[in-house]
């Protein structure tokens, strides 16, 4: 089942939010400090509670989350050179180590993509770290395409 988070998923949240970061730790060293996570439990709550920023869990039979994925609506101002639109953005979507390959991304994927449709969305986006390439190849195959690059130079 894929449900709006509640405050009761947190803590499964934690620990999602905890195997992401260590991919990232991983990739990069660099940014990411390993053992850390991304929101703290005084921040979920205040996520989960803010309409702009939905947040969706696929549940076992058991309703304990199993994956999420964070988003965050938003609207490119109004400007001359641009068309004024709406997006929806995914913040974070993590699946639960131990079920990766049930699908359950791609059914996360999938709800978040009809809620932007419902919400008069013009398009999903994220962003994906380089050398994510698990990450890379899954939203590749779920038809999401570079839309542009951020690059960098370390100084």
């Amino acid at each position: 089942m894929i449900r709006r988070a509640k405050e009761t998923d947190i803590p499964r949240m934690i620990t999602l939010l905890n195997q992401v970061l260590e991919i990232h730790a991983k990739i990069r060293p660099d940014i990411f400090v390993s053992g850390k996570t991304k929101y703290s439990v005084a921040e979920l709550k205040e996520i989960l509670a803010d309409d702009n920023k939905p947040v969706y869990v696929y549940t076992d039979e058991n309703d304990e989350c199993m994956g999420y994925c964070f988003c965050v609506l938003r609207g490119i101002p109004k400007a001359d050179f641009m068309a004024p639109i709406k997006i929806l953005f995914i913040d974070d979507l993590c699946v639960d180590e131990s079920k990766r390959g049930d699908h359950i991304g791609k059914k996360l994927f999938d709800h978040v993509k009809e809620e932007a449709k419902k919400l008069g969305c013009y398009e999903v986006t994220l962003n994906v770290w380089e050398g994510n390439d698990n990450a890379i190849a899954f939203y590749n195959s779920l038809g999401m395409k570079v839309k542009e690059y951020q690059m960098e130079l370390i100084l």
